[in-house]
């Protein structure tokens, strides 16, 4: 839970609008702001729709289904276990964080949500975050970032049980999450235990924590880390560099603030591209420092038939160090995970300064590789190349059986 002294506030920052101001250290001050949000973009909210926008009201409705709860509010879908609603359960202390991709929403996850609760009825309780969908996913990856970040403090808020936190993100959801967590991030005061206070006298050490929780896990699933502009990172357009090129000078027109993200043409005040910013910790936000926080991070990757984003970009490689061929095994009980690497970094490459357009684009990956590595990661990587749904893996790989069966909660 968010500790008593903490001092972790979301300070409004240009172009995203607060929702509710107040310390994070004392959940009953957090407040809806009535003025920020009657310039938030999303305004319209209907009482007849499953889920009610961010920052409109907290209306609040319940439904049983399958053996779960599921509690539609004014931020999202939480999903529990029904014996914590009857009681004959404790409340789970794990929060799981759930985010959806470009044009996504939060019914992306429906399906593993479920699952996730069936599993560890007794363990978590799973948000569907609602803040980021539709259209309002090419707001720029800062602002969904911002309403992430708000969105999960006001959870955090009035779920007064919780102790743990985890985030399980799809595509653009990972950039999303990863910018979240920087603003989420805070160093609180560490408990000292009985036995160690007379040692700790006059030593105050300190803890991360996330919105005040604990983190656990940090997973994304067919996530452009490296964003979408380097040679091969788009499959779609099959590797052509004219065509590389020419999505790269396109993207924005399609896809707004979210498209200059990706391909790396956003050029906010004089600044570097806001994915390079997002590999190193800098004076605003602790980008590294957060994804450190979490006990394990672990990268779900597509190693064929995503045509959406790359298998160098969502597992964080350089294209001459993605596993062969050869080196892929497939596993009778998990048929679709073909290859696991355990958590590892990965060495520093020396790269000289080209002004070649594509050399440019491999140095400006070199450099999120170089700042991303900088925490060690997980990578599983998945073959659907047996399935019916394999030209779909960018989205099979977000509802997959028997990829679920393989995360931990602990």
């Amino acid at each position: 839970m968010i500790p008593p002294d903490s001092h972790l506030v979301l300070p409004a920052r240009q172009p995203a609008p607060l929702l509710f101001r107040g310390c994070a250290a004392d959940r009953s001050s957090l407040r809806f702001d009535t003025a920020a949000r009657s310039r938030c973009r999303r305004r319209t909210c209907s009482m007849s729709s499953p889920v009610c926008c961010f920052g409109e009201g907290s209306w609040r409705r319940r439904r049983m289904k399958g053996g779960l709860k599921v509690e539609i509010d004014s931020g999202g879908e939480d999903v529990l276990d029904a014996g914590v609603a009857a009681g004959s359960r404790a409340y789970p202390e794990h929060l799981v964080i759930m985010v959806n991709g470009l044009i996504g929403s939060s019914a992306d996850w429906r399906y593993a949500a479920g699952q996730f609760v069936k599993k560890h009825p007794d363990k978590l309780v799973v948000h569907r975050s609602e803040c980021n969908s539709s259209k309002l996913t090419f707001d720029g990856v800062d602002l969904m970032g911002e309403r992430l970040a708000e969105e999960v403090l006001s959870l955090v808020r009035h779920r007064h049980e919780v102790r743990k936190i985890s985030f399980v993100a799809h595509s653009l959801g990972g950039l999303i999450a990863r910018y979240a967590v920087a603003r989420l991030y805070e160093q609180s005061p560490k408990a000292v235990q009985s036995g160690d206070a007379v040692q700790g006298i006059g030593q105050q050490t300190y803890e991360a924590r996330i919105a005040g929780l604990e983190p656990v896990n940090f997973i994304t699933f067919a996530s452009p880390h490296l964003g979408s502009r380097g040679h091969k990172q788009f499959p779609i357009l099959c590797g052509l560099p004219f065509l590389e090129r020419q999505a790269s000078q396109t993207a924005h027109l399609i896809a707004g603030r979210t498209g200059k993200h990706l391909f790396l043409t956003d050029d906010d005040q004089g600044k570097p591209p806001l994915l390079l910013r997002m590999v190193n910790d800098s004076d605003e936000l602790k980008y590294i420092s957060a994804l450190r926080a979490f006990k394990r991070r672990v990268l779900y990757a597509n190693a064929n038939f995503d045509y959406m984003v790359g298998w160098g970009t969502s597992s964080i490689r350089r294209q001459n160090e993605l596993p062969k061929s050869t080196a892929l095994i497939l596993d009778e009980k998990y048929p679709h995970i073909v290859y696991i690497e355990p958590e590892n970094t990965i060495k520093k490459h020396d790269r000289t300064s080209s002004t070649n357009l594509v050399e440019q684009a491999t140095d400006l990956e070199e450099m999120m590789i170089n700042g991303l590595t900088q925490v060690p990661w997980e990578r599983i990587h998945v073959s659907f190349h047996k399935s019916r749904q394999r030209l779909i893996a960018h989205n099979t790989i977000q509802a997959s059986e028997e990829l679920l069966v393989e995360l931990r909660w602990c």
